[in-house]
């Protein structure tokens, strides 16, 4: 079908969610590793205990994806899956800062990536089947201004529930995580949920052309998705190679730059020290910023987009993070961190819209959520192989410690940059 243009609003509606969706995983990047050592983690044990994140996506996204691609009711397409992700994400929210061992907090968030998988999935597909062609870009850099602004807030909630609301940043037998972290939590259970909701209530899907089709491709089983694996477009693979490399990248910033900021950069040795939580505070602090600068360059790019392609401003972006997270190891001043992820957040803006720009119009709409979901697969695949060979890095050779991971991940993204500009996909954007 010709799909309308939609207005500036429509575009912003069907975005909305995005901004609770990644309030929750601002909450989980910038906290998560400081939860785990609060309640006894080892540093080897860190990428282990954050599998969940890249094991849920890789079975997750692609089955929620070829599922949604066969799905027409009452409220749609997609949108079902927004919703039930919404709610069982908010209610392990709720629960996480209520850990009180290692076990409980790994196998919540388990839960929690599981049900923000479910909601994300088909977010990617939302904007193709809704937007013409010359729109998605548009669409795609509105997901990103949302991301941005609900990681920036996530990231210095607990900073500012501490510096404004009195709440206390203290641990101790019986409180082994601070209030900040479960007022924080709690708040964006609820800013998870509506956000959804909003996107859920005002706005529409279109039906399939041909639903008597759709019903026979119900039928299809999960070996649908082996197929369209097998017959993945040329574009798809060369982008594959790209985000493998992106996402080990960020993986390892997100798993120890906060711990490395308190442990390394600041002297930090005990959990309990005013020191350490410093130090979190400081790499709470980065991660706010490179998420506010990444909602201004996703503002950027929709302007930037019509001179230059979707390749070459993720080529620059990937460049600019790859050079700032890689300058932690050698960076001790704290202003100068935050300097040096300037370049993290503009490539963060590009990551999360250019490679699924150039990707889209290469995409059968008929397997676009299938497509979406294994895409994935090249961002959780290399995070399973950091988790998996760093843990045993670090238990084998001691100068492989939290640093050094953060600047291997900035010479990861420094590749990607490499690898971007063997993709043939030069067109500019269109908006």
């Amino acid at each position: 079908m010709n799909k309308p243009r939609l207005s500036f609003w429509a575009i912003w509606n069907m975005s909305f969610g995005f901004f609770g969706i990644q309030f929750g995983w601002g909450l989980q990047m910038g906290n998560m590793s400081s939860i785990y050592e609060y309640l006894g983690a080892k540093e080897s044990e860190l990428p282990l205990l954050w599998l969940a994140a890249p094991l849920t996506g890789l079975i997750v996204q692609p089955i929620i994806g070829h599922m949604s691609d066969r799905t027409w009711g009452r409220m749609g397409r997609r949108r079902p899956y927004f919703l039930v992700g919404a709610i069982l994400a908010s209610l392990a929210l709720l629960a996480m800062p209520h850990s009180s061992a290692l076990w409980m907090a790994a196998g919540l968030l388990w839960v929690m990536d599981a049900s923000v998988n479910i909601s994300m999935e088909p977010f990617r597909a939302f904007v193709a089947d809704l937007l013409p062609s010359e729109q998605r870009t548009v669409g795609f850099a509105m997901q990103s201004v949302f991301i941005g602004a609900g990681a920036v807030i996530a990231s210095k909630l607990p900073q500012w529930l501490n510096d404004y609301a009195g709440i206390s940043l203290a641990t101790g037998p019986g409180q082994p995580i601070p209030a900040t972290v479960h007022w924080a939590f709690s708040i964006g259970a609820l800013v998870f949920i509506l956000a959804v909701l909003w996107t859920v209530f005002t706005t529409r899907e279109y039906p399939p052309d041909d639903l008597e089709a759709l019903r026979r491709r119900k039928g299809e089983g999960l070996g649908e998705i082996l197929i369209a694996f097998r017959e993945m477009p040329s574009r798809m693979k060369q982008l594959a190679l790209v985000q493998f490399f992106t996402w080990m990248g960020l993986f390892c910033m997100w798993i120890f730059f906060s711990v490395a900021v308190a442990r390394n950069v600041m002297g930090a040795t005990d959990t309990n020290s005013d020191l350490y939580k410093q130090g979190i505070a400081i790499a709470n602090n980065c991660f706010a910023s490179y998420n506010f600068v990444a909602f201004l360059a996703a503002m950027a790019f929709l302007w930037l987009g019509r001179v230059m392609s979707a390749k070459w401003i993720h080529v620059i972006s990937l460049a600019c993070g790859g050079l700032g997270l890689a300058s932690v190891g050698i960076i001790r001043d704290p202003h100068l961190l935050m300097l040096a992820f300037v370049g993290v957040g503009i490539a963060w803006a590009s990551i999360l819209s250019m490679p699924y720009a150039m990707l889209s119009n290469s995409l059968p709409p008929a397997r676009m959520g299938v497509y979406m979901g294994i895409f994935n697969f090249f961002i959780v695949i290399p995070q399973i192989l950091v988790a998996i060979l760093l843990s045993r890095a670090m238990e084998q050779f001691p100068q492989v410690n939290r640093l050094s991971a953060v600047v291997f991940g900035g010479f990861c993204l420094l590749l990607a940059a490499v690898l971007t500009l063997r993709v043939k996909a030069d067109d500019r954007l269109e908006v």
